[in-house]
């Protein structure tokens, strides 16, 4: 039977850009019982004024924004007691156990691996976990090789925490180890910014430094209409500065700029951190583990958010889509000269193209579509 001419409605290609055919068109199309397969307006088909083809590829549903490179569990260093700074350690530099973060009245304070932060002054007699840790740092240090790693601060304890502590250049080494002296985490950091001054009177109200672990990741911000893109897991793809394209997943919101105290753990995704225009800082991770080049760590980093993704599917432009008459939708087939009608079913609808299935329905197959 030769084939018909019909309407191609664009108001479907309009609203399927945004979201799949079958939503996009409920309720928009009015249907009413006809002929099979006849077009919308009820005339009869002809050639069509344009045709494509039936192609098989990859369909991503996305959204495109810029980032920046951050580091993951920023927090800030604040001093339990009050003194005057005198020595920082520089932005941008990587402290492992044992190295200074900074000076409190020229006394060093020092970075060691812990879960449980400093919380008060350690010394003979003392139990507990931040004793543990202690001995534990001092055992991997050198200081105290036969020291028993457990919760009693001894005089073994005392005797290590003195070698230590002249081994800093403490001059009134004591074997006791200030509230103060000691900033424990979970790993090594990265220095991220130097938040006072040399001279600075520091104290429990001001950041000496912000800190951050050593994974890189990215920081990108979504308007209100895209923050369900922020969902844990949300797959992302970011294309560097070299070039170079990188995957990732949505970890978590992040509150811009924003920090915790150290030595608290700062878990991503812990809460929403909305813009003051109702969008969303997010954090995401490398899923190579954050392995990138010193060129990839300056500049604008483009990042696409994949919301859907489809593999190896059946695609033809929307403008190919007929909206059938009683329901549901088409294309219109080329063979020769001659043009048929064959029901499809839709599916994800991204850049211009929309997922089909059907009958009939395969690769490099000829169909109508409206002019562009």
């Amino acid at each position: 039977m030769s084939a018909a001419p019909h309407k191609r409605h664009r108001g479907v290609v309009a609203l399927a850009a945004a979201t799949t055919t079958t939503a996009a068109i409920a309720g928009v199309m009015l249907l009413t019982n006809s002929d099979e397969d006849a077009p919308a307006d009820g005339r009869r088909p002809k050639a069509p004024p344009a045709t494509t083809q039936i192609t098989r590829t990859d369909l991503v549903r996305s959204k495109t924004v810029d980032g920046r490179l951050d580091y993951a569990q920023r927090r800030a260093v604040k001093s339990p007691v009050a003194g005057t700074l005198t020595k920082a350690a520089e932005p941008g530099r990587t402290l492992s156990p044992g190295q200074r973060l900074y000076e409190r009245d020229a006394r060093p304070v020092v970075l060691l691996y812990g879960s449980t932060p400093m919380f008060r002054a350690m010394k003979v007699g003392d139990h507990g976990p931040d004793v543990l840790q202690l001995e534990r740092n001092l055992r991997e240090l050198g200081f105290g090789p036969r020291l028993s790693a457990d919760t009693r601060y001894d005089e073994a304890t005392k005797a290590a925490v003195k070698a230590w502590q002249k081994s800093l250049g403490i001059v009134d080494a004591n074997g006791e180890i200030g509230r103060g002296d000691i900033v424990f985490q979970p790993g090594p950091v990265r220095v991220i910014s130097a938040d006072a001054a040399l001279a600075d009177t520091v104290g429990p109200d001001s950041t000496v430094l912000t800190i951050a672990s050593t994974q890189p990741v990215v920081r990108a911000s979504l308007d209100k209409a895209d923050r369900a893109l922020a969902a844990r897991g949300t797959k992302v793809d970011v294309t560097l500065p070299s070039g170079g394209t990188v995957r990732g997943k949505v970890s978590g919101t992040a509150a811009p700029g924003g920090s915790a105290s150290a030595g608290q753990e700062t878990a991503a995704g812990s809460g929403t951190a909305p813009s003051q225009d109702g969008g969303v800082e997010v954090e995401i991770t490398l899923d190579d583990g954050g392995t990138l080049r010193p060129k990839d760590q300056q500049g604008t980093l483009s990042v696409k958010f994949v919301s859907e993704r489809r593999k190896n599917v059946l695609t033809v432009p929307v403008e190919a889509v007929v909206a059938l008459r009683e329901g549901g939708y088409g294309l219109q087939v080329v063979q020769g000269t001659g043009t048929h009608l064959v029901r499809i079913q839709t599916g994800l609808t991204a850049d211009g193209r929309i997922e089909i299935s059907g009958t009939g329905v395969t690769e490099g197959t000829k169909v109508g579509a409206a002019e562009q």
